[in-house]
């Protein structure tokens, strides 16, 4: 299979070399050139297969037998080997029309682990193979970045940097990061919000002469290989539901940076059958007032109890947007032009009755995102967490009759245990996150100042 930049004018010769290039050189993001369908027929084959199994048989569709397949197979295995529950994302089901997956069950108990344990693997294993240095640099909201240092800690020719903003996640994410005391990690506090350290990396990645030098890999969902595991799961849940094939399955999605919900978005487009694919946003919500008027236009940044959502720009929306514009290069280029120099784009017209034909969407404000919580937990003594609880929320919007819901639930309650709190209800810690509180922490805390950050990393890579 071939990969192509949305902006068209970068190929890659193949799968590592997509997984390698993370941001394009043009500026875009990588995308097969051509999507492969799976048939009704094999979708069935699949019902019975572990989500190990499963995952093998999604990635043998677009690695083009560049990794002999008893490796993959081995990274596979290895990547979900310390995974608490055997089916790594298992599905509860919460009453007749409800199911919950639960994405949490990795070693920093988020959706993330689900991706980033296998693409610590992958990049392990291309150092080795190539003889490269693999030096990954990322911004996280919270929960990537905790998940890509557990992906990729102590393992030989890879450093990793993470940017975080500086007090804006919970405890438990910042201290699952910063408790890590390996020489090849390095974390940055950076004062300002999420989408600052977001614009830092996509413009290091940007400076292809400082790309280059440092060889700079991307672990964010710029980086297609983190869209491409996140399908696995979308798959694994519609199978496990009995008759699923007679069956309206909707999913609602948890979505800041637009890479969880444009997994699902990906597999609708290989032929999974899902009837509506919901996103649900807090009050950073971008991505509802694009669905509900065509207008993606960045606001005013607002801390709210799920933290790991308060994203203005969202990096996977040029993807959608790609197809959105039936491929269209040119057309894309010219969009986030007007978006660099006009701070917002528009679609109308038949692009934007696709829009509301492919998702709907829900800003779920604090109070609602905390009512949800304290429902569900006296209703069916489900804890939820706040991301969780703005899924909940959007299906109970969203959801007709005659449908069945899967909603991800995209974290363990214990990492945002401040908006738990607020509730009243008073939870137990399991013992992983019990202990980073006794641990002491590395990080260094700087201004938001790209040269300042690149003289960390500077003095960090060499």
């Amino acid at each position: 299979m071939e990969y192509i930049s949305t902006r068209g004018n970068v190929k890659a010769k193949g799968f590592i070399d997509t997984v390698l290039m993370g941001l394009a050189d043009d500026g875009g993001l990588m995308v097969p050139f051509q999507i492969p369908v799976i048939s009704p027929e094999k979708l069935e084959e699949w019902r019975s297969l572990s989500f190990q199994e499963l995952f093998l048989e999604i990635f043998s569709y677009y690695t083009n037998d560049e990794i002999p397949y008893n490796d993959l197979k081995e990274m596979v295995y290895t990547s979900y080997g310390n995974f608490r529950a055997p089916e790594v994302t298992p599905l509860h089901q919460v009453n007749d029309s409800l199911y919950v997956l639960e994405l949490f069950h990795g070693p920093t108990f988020a959706f993330k682990d689900v991706a980033l344990q296998f693409m610590g693997e992958l990049y392990s294993y291309i150092a080795k193979v190539r003889g490269e240095i693999i030096h990954i640099l990322g911004a996280t909201s919270g929960d990537t970045g905790a998940a890509a240092i557990q992906g990729v800690r102590g393992k030989e020719g890879i450093k990793i940097c993470i940017l975080h903003p500086h007090g804006k996640v919970s405890k438990v994410q910042e201290l699952q990061m910063t408790t890590v005391d390996d020489s090849n990690v390095l974390n940055l506090s950076v004062e300002g919000n999420f989408d600052d350290c977001q614009k830092v990396i996509k413009e290091l990645f940007a400076d292809l002469d400082f790309k280059g030098r440092y060889h700079l890999r991307a672990i964010n969902s710029i980086n297609f290989v983190r869209i491409l595991a996140q399908t696995v799961y979308y798959f694994y849940a519609y199978l496990q539901i009995e008759g699923s094939d007679e069956k309206k399955i909707s999913i609602s999605v948890p979505s800041g940076n637009f890479g969880n919900i444009f997994s699902g978005y990906l597999a609708q487009k290989m032929g999974l059958p899902i009837h509506k694919l919901i996103i649900a946003t807090n009050e950073n919500n971008i991505l509802e007032r694009f669905v509900l008027t065509g207008e993606y236009k960045p606001g005013s940044f607002t801390g709210t109890y799920s933290p790991s959502m308060d994203i203005q720009v969202a990096s996977n929306f040029e993807r959608y947007l790609y197809y959105l514009l039936d491929e269209d290069a040119v057309k894309l280029s010219a969009y986030m032009a007007q978006l660099q120099a006009e701070g917002k784009i528009t679609v109308d017209g038949a692009a934007f009755e696709q829009v509301q034909q492919d998702f709907s969407a829900l800003g779920v404000k604090n109070q609602q995102c905390l009512d949800t919580i304290g429902k569900y937990e006296q209703e069916y003594g489900y804890l939820l967490d706040p991301h969780t609880a703005c899924g909940i929320a959007a299906y109970e919007a969203f959801s007709g009759p005659d449908e069945t819901n899967i909603t991800f639930a995209t974290a363990h309650p214990a990492k945002f245990d401040e908006a738990i709190a607020l509730t009243g209800i008073k939870q137990e810690f399991p013992a992983p996150i019990s202990a980073l509180f006794s641990m002491p922490q590395f990080m260094t805390v700087v201004e938001h100042d790209k040269a300042e950050i690149v003289r960390q990393l500077v003095k960090f890579y060499e």
